[in-house]
């Protein structure tokens, strides 16, 4: 891992921090790095106002411990629950930022794990992909929401059937839901924390082949256009609290910090 650059730093066109120090990173950096934005970005009625093409974005680094105190910290809104979505398409890093952010949750003092459910273990295959809903809010959030602890069965991918066992999710400060879509207008109501994570196109394609194999590419294909068709009207990332770039080029400790994008 590189050398961790903490949030006071980002940002210091001149060459210099807030405190005063020489900046050490490249000029490039300090400047503030571009980010390629996918197309339900980049249209105008769509793209969020920070992004106009005369600013320039700048990445910062932050603590997942910070956030997991900001979470703690908002009101509980799905009953005694504070829920937070992590939402973005496929292989853009929202499991990976799902589960840091549990682990930084569970490192605070007094406090626990909380119950990561993943959508894709909610959905009935690949034609499931923004019907499951009903499912997780029969299953797990309106339970919780009544104060009742929450269960549901795993979709098998390789059985094409969901598995016996039942998973509980216990009512706590807390729960994590990661996945396409859990951020949805739906859920806003109810968030006390939406985070959007973002990585490049051809990225996201490789990742998934890589973890899944290639003879998932014709359901992947028609998987991306009905996320980018999702989110365009949904206009999620413009509406979440936090976007994260899912592939950052800032040197920094993965397990303790992510890099959020303007």
């Amino acid at each position: 891992m590189g050398d961790v650059i903490p949030p006071d730093v980002i940002g210091a066109p001149d060459g210099r921090t807030p405190n005063g120090a020489a900046d050490p990173r490249p000029r490039e950096i300090r400047r503030g790095q571009r980010v390629a934005t996918p197309a339900y970005w980049r249209r105008a009625d769509h793209a969020p106002s920070c992004r106009d093409r005369r600013v320039t974005p700048v990445a910062v680094v932050e603590p997942y411990a910070d956030l997991a105190r900001r979470v703690l910290a908002g009101p509980p809104r799905l009953g005694r629950t504070r829920l937070v979505a992590v939402d973005g398409p496929s292989g853009a890093g929202k499991s990976r930022f799902a589960t840091h952010l549990a682990d930084a949750l569970a490192a605070l003092p007094g406090g626990g794990r909380p119950p990561l459910v993943h959508t894709d273990d909610l959905l009935d295959g690949w034609d499931d992909q923004f019907t499951f809903w009903a499912r997780l809010e029969e299953q797990v959030l309106a339970p919780l929401r009544a104060g009742r602890a929450g269960a549901y069965r795993r979709y098998s991918w390789v059985r094409r059937e969901f598995l016996p066992d039942v998973v509980p999710v216990p009512v706590g400060p807390v729960l994590l839901v990661e996945g396409v879509s859990a951020a949805r207008a739906k859920a806003r109501p109810e968030l006390t924390l939406g985070v959007f994570v973002t990585a490049p196109a051809p990225l996201r394609l490789a990742r998934a082949v890589a973890r899944d194999g290639p003879e998932i590419l014709p359901h992947l294909r028609r998987w991306h256009a009905g996320e980018e068709a999702h989110f365009t009207a949904d206009r999620t990332a413009e509406r979440v609290d936090l976007v994260v770039d899912g592939a950052p080029g800032l040197p920094h400790d993965r397990a303790r910090y992510y890099v959020r994008l303007p």
